[in-house]
């Protein structure tokens, strides 16, 4: 069994699950992490970026896109490990706990597995380059830039930092303020306001919610087939379609012919994959929110296995499944399993495009794994060789969007899931 050396950018969940695994199999692995502290996504941070609506290129990015008052999505039972379960109350009780709670639980994580005596905190990935063979990777941490070579590199450096921005005519002459809700931390600057909210996602849901208590009004603005926004959540709001343009007397029109004079547009319409450290010579590119091409969401098939990505799917049990793309990855690179030749990745992703577009899916779906949430994670599993997701996780997940879709959807995180259980084991 090789031992090799691999790096892994990135300490947030992703990150934590990869050091383990491959540790475990007995590679050496240094963790890269930017911030002062581990967590990733798990890590809140007061400040926002001097752009709120995050164009500026020059602007100092802040990793934090969590909001004060953020809980879950998902129960705790969704959110834990394999042989490390998230049962254990740290200072929040609740099912569906406070990111606070989360953080605590992936430092006890990584103390129980001895994941942190492997990161390397305040080294910020700043180049990553495969040269002769080898991965030539330069690290900064302050002024010193360090270069070190590693075997293999696992990329999970996260999804939550450079914004997607709906664009629409008019916006540059627009007197209004903007910002994208990678920079809402609490309601207070909305109060009296009029906001136009763009997107219909979780996000949406709990932020046009809370700055409603403070604003004058808050205003919907979504597509026809987005999911979400038919739930009883956004009733409460004034609803429109996508906007038709915006201009300088301070008017936000929409495509089914109403419009307002707002204050603020809200952005609320998610991220963009962002390797800016990966020098790969167009091995791998990002189109339209597409990392590609990449085998099952992990293998770039040109150079694979010394490279890969965790946590790229989206619209499913994300937990569970980057523990599962961590485990393949270390079997992998360890050589007990073996991946397919260069030509049938290439062959497989390519027929995973094309049936994406005999459905009409938009190419910024590619990772968008909803439909199919469980038949990707039941093939990692086996080729992990891993048990698959249990039927009570998966009648968890689905019961989850069945609450948000329900009559009392605004109280779809008080959901008693252990009485639930209960009544249907």
């Amino acid at each position: 069994m090789p031992s090799l050396n691999v790096a892994v950018i990135g300490a947030g969940v992703a990150g934590l699950l990869a050091g383990r695994e491959l540790q475990r199999a007995g590679h050496r692995v240094t963790i890269f992490e930017k911030q002062n502290q581990l967590g990733g996504t798990w890590v809140y941070d007061p400040r926002i970026e001097s752009d709120p609506v995050g164009l500026d290129p020059s602007r100092e990015i802040i990793h934090c896109s969590l909001y004060s008052s953020l809980r879950t999505n998902f129960p705790r039972h969704l959110m834990g490990f394999s042989d490390f379960p998230f049962t254990k109350i740290y200072d929040d009780s609740r099912t569906f706990p406070s990111h606070e709670e989360v953080l605590k639980f992936l430092n006890d994580f990584a103390l129980h597995f001895g994941v942190d005596k492997l990161i390397r905190l305040s080294a910020e990935i700043v180049g990553v380059e495969l040269r002769n063979d080898e991965w030539i990777l330069e690290s900064r941490t302050g002024g010193l830039i360090r270069e070190e070579v590693f075997d293999a590199v696992v990329v999970c450096n996260g999804q939550y930092t450079e914004p997607r921005v709906a664009n629409f005519p008019g916006i540059e002459k627009w007197p209004g303020k903007q910002i994208h809700s990678h920079n809402y931390r609490v309601p207070d600057p909305f109060r009296d306001q009029i906001v136009v909210v763009i997107g219909a996602g979780p996000s949406a849901m709990d932020i046009s919610g809370e700055i409603a208590a403070v604003a004058k009004e808050v205003h919907i603005s979504t597509r026809p087939s987005s999911l979400l926004s038919k739930s009883v959540i956004f009733e409460k709001f004034k609803q429109h379609s996508e906007i038709d343009y915006v201009d300088e007397s301070g008017t936000v029109a929409f495509e089914d012919g109403s419009s307002v004079q707002a204050d603020i547009i809200f952005h609320c319409t998610g991220y963009k994959y962002n390797f800016p450290f990966l020098k790969t010579n167009n091995i791998v590119t990002v189109e339209d929110n597409r990392v590609g091409p990449l085998y099952k969401h992990v293998f770039p098939p040109e150079i694979a296995p010394r490279l890969s990505f965790i946590g790229i799917p989206n619209a499913i049990t994300v937990f569970p499944m980057m523990e599962l793309q961590a485990k393949w990855i270390s079997l992998v690179l360890s050589g007990q399993v073996l991946l397919p030749s260069k030509e049938s990745m290439l062959a497989d992703t390519e027929a995973y495009y094309k049936s994406m577009e005999q459905f009409g899916s938009p190419i910024r779906f590619t990772h968008f794994l909803f439909p199919t949430k469980f038949e990707y994670l039941d093939w990692l599993a086996d080729q992990a060789g891993a048990p698959r997701i249990d039927e009570l996780t998966r009648r968890i997940f689905a019961q989850v969007f069945t609450n948000i879709f329900s009559s009392e959807a605004d109280k779809f995180r008080e959901w008693d899931v252990d009485s639930w259980i209960d009544t249907v084991m």
